[in-house]
């Protein structure tokens, strides 16, 4: 029964940090982004953007890491045996993979906050994608096991790596077609304006 309990508690952890681990850097693209805007909008954004990061980092990813963390150490005690096996392994090495991404999170807002971050909203947003990877092979583990079905999980993968290197790659050529567009707003009401006057 404890092992359920455990169990339960894990998976409600993992879900919380992974929410996190999805929206904070969606937020450093947004507070990269801020540089872009005229002041005050400027300095009034990246405020509220650097209030978010430290809510988001100390009041919901920090505690739901420790409960992860905590009630795997759990299931490990009610199941030690589980450590011998192949699928566990690589799911640790993959969460330690998470644990850096999650302390380099917490550098990069540390950096924004001093404004000495020179990663663009692009890099942030290629940045952002890397936990979603890393969720999916995790899940098929704790899903499959020993009995992870490589090759459909390999094209999975590489299925999602090109899509969303493509998602990315379409954004910013829409973003940049529609600041050429303004741009070319900007001109011609410009022209405009001196004709008549």
């Amino acid at each position: 029964m404890a092992y359920l309990w455990f169990k339960a508690f894990h998976i409600v952890g993992i879900v919380c940090w992974f929410a996190g681990l999805f929206y904070l850097p969606r937020l450093f693209v947004y507070h990269a982004e801020a540089n872009e805007q005229p002041e005050p909008a400027r300095s009034i954004l990246k405020n509220q953007y650097q209030i978010m990061e430290k809510r988001l980092y100390r009041i919901i990813m920090t505690p739901a890491l420790i409960l992860t963390i905590v009630m795997a150490i759990g299931l490990v005690y009610t199941e030690p045996d589980v450590l011998k096996q192949p699928w566990l392994q690589i799911k640790l090495a993959l969460v330690a993979a998470l644990l850096v991404y999650d302390h380099l999170c917490l550098r990069i807002m540390k950096k924004l906050a001093a404004d000495t971050c020179k990663m663009t909203g692009q890099q942030f947003r290629w940045f952002n994608e890397f936990p979603t990877v890393l969720f999916v092979i995790i899940v098929m583990l704790a899903i499959f096991k020993n009995d992870v079905p490589t090759d459909a999980t390999a094209w999975l993968i590489f299925g999602m790596t090109i899509a969303m290197a493509a998602f990315i790659q379409l954004y910013a050529r829409k973003r940049r077609l529609a600041k050429e567009k303004l741009v070319a707003e900007g001109a011609i009401s410009e022209s405009v304006s001196e004709v008549g006057a």
